[in-house]
């Protein structure tokens, strides 16, 4: 029987989540600053519809990227280093979950980032606890990225584009970001052939737990976040 949480309840060790589906954890409690952050630092997260319960998962295998593996495609390094575009930090960041929420997504006809969804992660923004990365060309909000940081490990939450290129060109940025920032790990959470040509692949539980448990020991960078790296101008390696 999946365990009910309520308000003070503590999750239930991840060991014990479902393998079908995988890494259903359990349902209830709230979407509360507090809780979201003890969630991700014991590597769950909610992902339900707006008709369910809430709902907590913490599946096997788990997508990770580590960000010395970025793979980047000659294309996409000539759209960087050549396209007029500026990526800025935690300026639109409601916007960019509302434009995620919107994104269509293949074998989905819904989306998890409901109203609720949205209001509970605009708080934790303004608690200096999420992130958005954006692209933005002519001066219009064109692709764009959302996550929490915890210690030395991000959360990727989800991504858009409505040009070419656009969330792949924020993606890049903040995985190099977090790269100077010397983060060990971007949870990319669920497994997609997109996040797999960035280099994401697929770890086991066991094992990403216990990376986590090591990255969420180290300091925070909570508040708002500026960039401090232009990859226009600081080319990166290409494959092979």
């Amino acid at each position: 029987m999946l365990p009910w949480l309520s308000r003070d309840t503590p999750f239930p060790p991840v060991e014990g989540a479902l393998s079908s589906p995988n890494g259903l954890l359990a349902a209830g409690a709230d979407l509360s600053p507090e809780r979201l952050l003890d969630a991700y630092a014991r590597g769950i997260f909610p992902w339900f519809s707006e008709t369910d319960p809430i709902l907590w998962w913490s599946p096997d295998p788990r997508m990770v990227l580590f960000p010395d593996e970025l793979k980047v495609s000659r294309s996409l390094a000539k759209t960087l280093r050549n396209k007029a575009y500026e990526v800025r930090v935690d300026t639109a960041f409601q916007t960019v979950m509302e434009s995620c929420s919107r994104a269509p997504r293949k074998g989905q006809a819904g989306t998890w980032i409901n109203p609720h969804m949205i209001a509970a992660y605009t708080r934790l923004h303004q608690a200096g606890h999420a992130h958005s990365f954006e692209t933005w060309i002519d001066g219009q909000l064109m692709g764009g990225l959302y996550g929490v940081a915890i210690g030395g490990a991000f959360f990727g939450e989800s991504m858009f584009a409505r040009a070419a290129d656009a969330s792949k060109i924020a993606f890049a940025h903040l995985v190099r970001q977090l790269q100077e920032w010397r983060f060990g790990m971007i949870d990319c959470q669920m497994t997609t052939p997109h996040l797999a040509s960035l280099g994401a692949r697929e770890v086991p539980r066991r094992e990403f737990s216990a990376r986590l448990a090591e990255l969420v020991k180290l300091p925070n960078r909570i508040g708002e976040w500026r960039l401090s790296i232009d990859l226009r101008v600081a080319p990166l390696a290409l494959p092979e």
